[in-house]
């Protein structure tokens, strides 16, 4: 006798953890080991107003670009919606499931407003590359790096 499907009913609440998700050899997981955001909020803090509104966190902006430079999505609009759906880039961005990644035009206006008077991205680039070739990550010593 052919069995038929059973349609179970969906489960209400789903535990499990973006960490086990995302496999040990993902590229992201090397990438990550090389970003340090700790001066990310120092070199940022002078163009930072004490009042108003807290702004989205500038580590997770840098994290966002990175991904979009490691995986050619160069249009805002549509990086913001990439990470969205993307547990990958959740994860290295560390955003939860829950959390909502900034508005495009947040993070726009930073790309081209802070981020670009403060040399912050520069500096984040030389001290990454540096990292990376310190440690001898595979065929490190064969990129060629230009200034863009």
């Amino acid at each position: 006798m052919m069995g038929l499907r059973q349609e179970a009913q969906p489960a209400l609440f789903y535990e499990f953890s973006l960490e086990d998700l995302i496999p040990q050899d993902h590229f992201l997981r090397s990438l990550d080991r090389f970003v340090d955001p700790t001066d990310i909020r120092a070199d940022l803090a002078d163009f930072y107003s004490h009042t108003g509104r807290p702004s989205v966190d500038p580590e997770l902006l840098v994290r966002m670009l990175l991904v979009g430079y490691c995986f050619g999505i160069r249009p805002e609009l549509r990086l913001c919606e990439e990470v969205h759906p993307n547990l990958a880039y959740r994860w290295f961005c560390r955003l939860d499931l829950s959390d909502r990644g900034p508005d495009h035009s947040t993070f726009s206006r930073n790309r081209h407003g802070r981020f670009r008077n403060s040399g912050l991205l520069r500096n984040l680039f030389e001290m990454t590359v540096g990292a990376v070739s310190r440690k001898a990550w595979p065929a490190a010593s064969a990129w060629r790096l230009t200034p863009a």
